[in-house]
């Protein structure tokens, strides 16, 4: 069993007050909230955030929230704070899952961290989905990753990995979608903030390259469950317009 961190930021660039946008009469976190609750490997489920407008928000619905430092550069450290002050052991598992997936499938949720459980020389795992839209592969806003023989991530890119050199030979080029979800032993998890961000990092704009430049493997687990991010106000409509034609969710 895992602990799940939800973590929640108020100032997003792109759609302000994020956490608390209201998506079929409930804020976004709530969703959030309620579908992580749902996953059967999951124990327990905190809001990391550091906003006082989101901390009554989630004591509002019966939730856990915790205030952590404003001054954190990703929700990675954000949910590292939380496991510092959790007082459990080296080994215990916990899952960063995004506050702006409203959809996110508790079953993705649930192989993320078996993925973990199920080797104990995993201390990193995330998901993958195939991509099936061609659009996506060069999509920039896509993050695409490539897998060794073990499943475990050999690179994260924005750019089309792997590229198909000869387009005329009978190649099958198959392409997973990286779904920013993670699960951490919690040893694993206390390291992030210590370790020095790389150019890989700093030119992808990608934090899962920061473990990778440092040593770490990151284990990928492929699900069939793909998610969709609430970034801009255009997702919100998106959204919504799913919760309309799929009411259980």
């Amino acid at each position: 069993m895992a602990i799940a961190v939800i973590p929640a930021r108020f100032a997003a660039t792109r759609l302000p007050g994020k956490p608390l946008v209201a998506l079929g009469g409930k804020p976004m976190i709530e969703r959030v909230w309620a579908r992580v609750r749902r996953a059967k490997r999951i124990s327990r489920v905190i809001v990391a955030t550091d906003d006082e407008r989101i901390l009554n928000a989630v004591a509002g619905f019966g939730g856990e929230a915790v205030m952590t430092r404003a001054e954190h550069r990703s929700g990675t450290e954000r949910v590292a704070e939380v496991a510092a002050i959790a007082v459990r052991g080296a080994d215990d598992i916990f899952v960063n899952v995004q506050g702006d997936e409203p959809l996110i499938e508790p079953a993705a949720i649930d192989a993320a961290v078996e993925a973990v459980e199920s080797d104990e020389q995993v201390s990193i795992a995330t998901l993958a989905v195939p991509i099936t839209r061609p659009a996506d592969i060069m999509d920039p806003n896509v993050v695409k990753v490539v897998l060794d023989f073990d499943d475990n991530a050999l690179y994260f890119s924005r750019a089309p990995i792997p590229w198909v050199r000869d387009r005329n030979s009978p190649v099958h080029a198959r392409h997973l979608k990286h779904l920013g979800l993670y699960s951490f032993r919690r040893a694993a998890l206390l390291d992030f903030p210590t370790l020095p961000l790389g150019d890989l990092e700093r030119i992808e704009q990608l934090e899962q390259l920061r473990w990778m430049e440092n040593g770490y493997k990151i284990r990928v687990a492929e699900t069939p469950h793909d998610s969709v991010s609430v970034d801009v106000p255009e997702d919100v409509t998106r959204v919504e317009q799913l919760l309309r034609e799929s009411p259980s969710v």
